[in-house]
């Protein structure tokens, strides 16, 4: 691939742009300066740095993202920033999009990708990928409480029951519970219908990969898609 062609790929603007970036020096491999936008370029396992700052390449980009509260998972925020906001901007100009939404008060992680077959597969209803999230909730929970969880409940406005697929309890208002489905605000909606009230939720894992202790809320990292299916 020609260097040009990397760099537009990747997000670093209009192909005048990168071209500009790689004549005017801005551009290294290997701490090698290049400025031949038209040399061809070996894109297994590339990394380069745009201004110092090394960049991997990936033909479609992955986001880990550990979202904080007070922002929207939308590109056109209505009452708080956007969770792009959080992103550098050649990941906005690439154009990657949140799987599926947090609330606004909800944190943990959030998956951003460019890959719409990828994006299909963790969203799609049928494919039940799995969610793990903790909740916090505002009274405590009993055993009751657990089994309905457990067995099914009935959302406000539906007829069929949801289940989660599993719950460990942390504490008598701390738990974790998993669920399969993606049906519109579900875990807060589950805990209203045995009647209690989610005080705080916070994503943990997505598919196949868990959200890292290290990654500190508005920070963000790569990762393979083969970490979440």
């Amino acid at each position: 691939m020609k260097l040009e062609q990397v760099l537009f790929s990747q997000g670093f603007g209009t192909r005048h742009e990168c071209y500009g970036l790689i004549v005017q020096g801005r551009v290294a491999i290997e701490g090698q300066t290049l400025t031949d936008p038209w040399m061809d370029v070996d894109t297994n396992a590339l990394e380069f740095s745009v201004d110092g700052v090394s960049w991997p390449y990936f033909e479609k980009a992955v986001i880990a993202l550990n979202k904080p509260t007070g922002y929207e998972c939308s590109r056109k925020p209505i009452h708080h920033p956007s969770v792009m906001s959080l992103l550098p901007a050649p990941l906005r100009n690439r154009g990657v999009q949140p799987v599926g939404r947090l609330d606004e008060d909800t944190t943990g992680l959030l998956i951003l990708t460019d890959d719409g077959a990828l994006l299909h597969r963790l969203t799609h209803p049928k494919k039940h990928v799995a969610k793990i999230y903790r909740v916090t909730a505002k009274h405590p929970m009993d055993e009751t409480m657990f089994h309905q969880l457990l067995t099914g409940v009935v959302l406000d406005g539906e007829k069929e029951k949801v289940a989660a697929d599993a719950i460990e309890q942390k504490s008598d208002r701390v738990f974790e519970m998993k669920i399969t489905q993606g049906k519109y605000h579900q875990v807060k909606r589950m805990v209203a219908a045995v009647g209690n009230r989610v005080q705080a939720l916070h994503r943990i894992s997505v598919g196949h990969y868990t959200l890292s202790e290290e990654l500190s809320e508005k920070q963000w990292c790569f990762i393979r898609k083969e970490d979440l299916i």
